[in-house]
């Protein structure tokens, strides 16, 4: 199975090429299609996914039913090492947004190869402050702004941080629905289509079944109002 282009801050995009032959000599590599359950929450935590190519969503249901999207994970990421450190069940459903190709590892043998090879172990680490810092940016951005500006953040971070420039603009490739958008933000699915629908008329974005185009970023970025601040 190859791998597909990774995602920047992720475990295997700090990898050496030497380190990641490594995992690939030490994983079970699998291929699941879209819709997929990879991991229940509260389940035993019995495996580590890495992922090579597709994308997943990462979500927690509350006790009144609400689905909450806690992440979006991408070609590099790991998944499932958090609960595997500590020893605990899963904290999160994950499931595949499209047919997605992973390495599967025992909890203990994923535990065994970063003790092994300690590049892993800073790669955990480095991986784990990018998600960190993303997700309290995020908080605190979100907290000031109203769906339609949430949306707009959301689809500008993920044109900064997975998409490709193209002669259209900046292009995502990536299954995302309008629930999803929904789920992320804290917005219902009413209004997140209305903010889709306007970016769409203003030529701001362009929607696809597999993708979506940021046409003009600084322009839907100031929409936001979230500014790249370099922090």
């Amino acid at each position: 199975m190859t791998t597909g282009e990774l995602v920047p801050e992720t475990f295997l995009s700090y990898l050496d090429p030497a380190d990641h032959e490594f995992l690939l000599g030490r994983g079970t590599t699998r291929r699941l299609p879209a819709d997929t359950v990879l991991m229940h929450e509260g389940d035993p935590t019995n495996h580590v996914l890495v992922l090579l190519s597709g994308w997943v969503r990462v979500y927690r249901t509350t006790p009144d039913g609400q689905v909450v999207l806690l992440a979006l994970r991408g070609p590099g990421d790991v998944i499932g090492d958090i609960a595997a450190m500590m020893d605990v069940p899963r904290t999160a459903t994950v499931d595949s947004m499209q047919d997605t190709g992973f390495m599967q590892f025992r909890h203990d043998e994923f535990l065994a190869c970063v003790h092994e090879r300690p590049a892993l172990g800073f790669a955990l680490l480095k991986q784990m402050a990018a998600r960190l810092r993303d997700s309290d940016a995020a908080r605190v951005d979100f907290a000031a702004m109203d769906v339609a500006q949430r949306v707009a953040s959301l689809l500008v971070h993920l044109a900064d941080t997975h998409g490709s420039m193209t002669s259209r603009g900046v292009e995502v490739r990536m299954p995302l629905t309008q629930q999803d958008i929904a789920n992320r933000v804290g917005g219902s699915l009413r209004a997140v289509a209305r903010a889709v629908a306007a970016f769409r008329e203003r030529g701001l974005l362009i929607t696809a079944r597999r993708e979506f185009v940021v046409t003009t970023p600084e322009v839907l970025r100031s929409f936001s109002g979230n500014m790249p601040n370099g922090t």
